[in-house]
Formats: C-alpha cells, sequence, structure tokens
C-alpha cells in the first residue's frame, strides 16, 4: 500500500500507470496492488499509515486490529485525531475528536491503536444499546480484557457517554459465541416471565456446553448459525443432539429468522418449557 502521489514525484509510476488495473485506489491517493487481498484490517492500517498518519484507530477498527472479528472489510474504518487537527470528510472513514491519553494508546502492527481496555469502554459507548453489549461480548472472546477489568474501568469512567457505557459492560457476560448468541440473551432477558436462563449451560454430565438454557427443565437453547450446515459440522450437530435427546433434553434451535420474530421465537421457547414441565 501507498501513496500515488509519493511515487510519481519519485518517478517510479507516470500519472497514467497509476490509472492502470495493476493498482486499486482504496483511499484518496492511496493505492494497494490489484492482487492484495484487501480486509478491513489492511484498509485501517492504510488510513493510519497513509491517509491520516499519526491517526490512532479506535472502535471498532481498533478491534480488528486486536484479532476481533468486529467489522467487515468495507465497514468505516474509525479513528481518533486530536481536537485541533485539520481533516476533511473522507468517504469510508469516521473521525473521532478527542485527546486521548498516553496509556490508552500503543503501537501495533506499525500503528497507533487505542490499548484493548480503552477499545472495549469505546466499543460500549455504541448505540443502540443492544449493539453495545453485542460488541463488548464480542471483543471479551479475544481474552484480552475481562470482563471483571471492564467493569472496574467502566465504573471509574467520567464525561459524556459514561452512562452508556456502565449500562453496557453491565449488561454484558463474555460468554457468547457469536453476536446473534448476545442478541439472542438479550432478548430472553426483556421476556420476564421466561426468568432468565443459565448461561453456559453444562449438560449431559458435562460432557457438552450449551450457550444457554434451563437446566432444571431440560431445556438448552442453541443458535444455529449458517456454519452448521457446513458438511464437517453437520455430522458432529446431529450426534450431539441425539446424546441430548437420548438423555431428556430437548434443544430449541434459534436462526436468524427466529430473531426478527421474536414473539413466535419466545412462543416456541415457552411451549418447550411447558412440556418439560416449566409451568
Amino acid at each position: 500500500m501507498f501513496r500515488g502521489s509519493e511515487q510519481v514525484r519519485a518517478g517510479v509510476l507516470t500519472p497514467a500507470q497509476l490509472r492502470s488495473s495493476a493498482w486499486q485506489r482504496l483511499f484518496p491517493d492511496v493505492y494497494a496492488c490489484a492482487s492484495l487481498p484487501i480486509t478491513h484490517h489492511r484498509r485501517a492500517r492504510a488510513v493510519a499509515r497513509l491517509l491520516l498518519p499519526g491517526a490512532v484507530l479506535s472502535g471498532r477498527s481498533a478491534a480488528v486490529l486486536w484479532g476481533a472479528d468486529a467489522a467487515a472489510r468495507d465497514d468505516p474504518v474509525e479513528c481518533t485525531l486530536a481536537p485541533d487537527r485539520r481533516c476533511g470528510a473522507v468517504r469510508g472513514v469516521l473521525v473521532s475528536r478527542r485527546h486521548l491519553p498516553d496509556d490508552a494508546v500503543v503501537q501495533r502492527h506499525g500503528v497507533l491503536v487505542t490499548t484493548p481496555l480503552r477499545t472495549a469502554l469505546d466499543l460500549a459507548r455504541t448505540e443502540p444499546a443492544d449493539e453495545a453489549v453485542v460488541r463488548v461480548d464480542q471483543f471479551l472472546q479475544t481474552g484480552l480484557v475481562t470482563l471483571a477489568e471492564l467493569r472496574a474501568a467502566a465504573a471509574g469512567a467520567t464525561g459524556p457517554g459514561c452512562r452508556l457505557v456502565r449500562r453496557a459492560v453491565d449488561r454484558a457476560d463474555g460468554l457468547a459465541q457469536s453476536p446473534q448468541e448476545t442478541r439472542l440473551r438479550l432478548l430472553l432477558q426483556r421476556t420476564a416471565f421466561l426468568q432468565g436462563p443459565t448461561a453456559s449451560l453444562r449438560v449431559v454430565g458435562g460432557s457438552e456446553v450449551l450457550p444457554f438454557g434451563w437446566p432444571a427443565q431440560r431445556v438448552p437453547l442453541e443458535y444455529d448459525g449458517v456454519w452448521h450446515g457446513e458438511a464437517q459440522q453437520v455430522g458432529k450437530d446431529r450426534r450431539r443432539l441425539n446424546r441430548l435427546t437420548a438423555a431428556g433434553w430437548t434443544v430449541v434451535f434459534v436462526t436468524a429468522a427466529d430473531l426478527r420474530d421474536p414473539a413466535a421465537l419466545v412462543g416456541r421457547i415457552w411451549a418447550a418449557l411447558r412440556t418439560q414441565r416449566y409451568v
């Protein structure tokens, strides 16, 4: 990845060569080899190294550099600049202006990025509130920050958005294996009459672990993502379902379509619980 104007001035490329199919334009005057696979990770580094040198990657872009699957390829690159630095709007870049303390910034992969703890706190500022919890849960899966550390930092947070941060961190649990599992958990927590499922449920003598469910009624929930349909996973899932069924458990599978129809989903869960003598 390189600055086009610099290569033209150095005589490495002509303007016509720069416009050829050998290169792909990432941002104004920022190019990459056409054969280079472009990810959010690379786009973020291009912003911090070339487009806005000295910018600190933050939010979801910082989370990506720390190893979280927090942003898609073409999602806006999130970065932070000092309030007095001038910068015009750039498509595909989301700039926040604030002073970051020295202990909140480190260098990673050759660019400046917020520390794991600061990154998690920034993710907790996301709106709407449920999405903040989703992002915090997702980042906690990296293991770079513990929930206890994050809650302690959130308790001491001050300034704009501190209440949003504390609320999101209080609702996070760091146990979900996917964003959709967090969304499912938040939905169930809002359904008072279901009395909240147990998280990280161990079933069949501890040999199986499911995200959550009602152990007394032997009703676990499992989010059935796209990856469950992959050939190598189908057989494993079927064998596990057979073991659970043989042990008297009624598994309620949840899909993305179910989350779009929460009333029907809650009704299906309630029916399973009634069958297992929940009420």
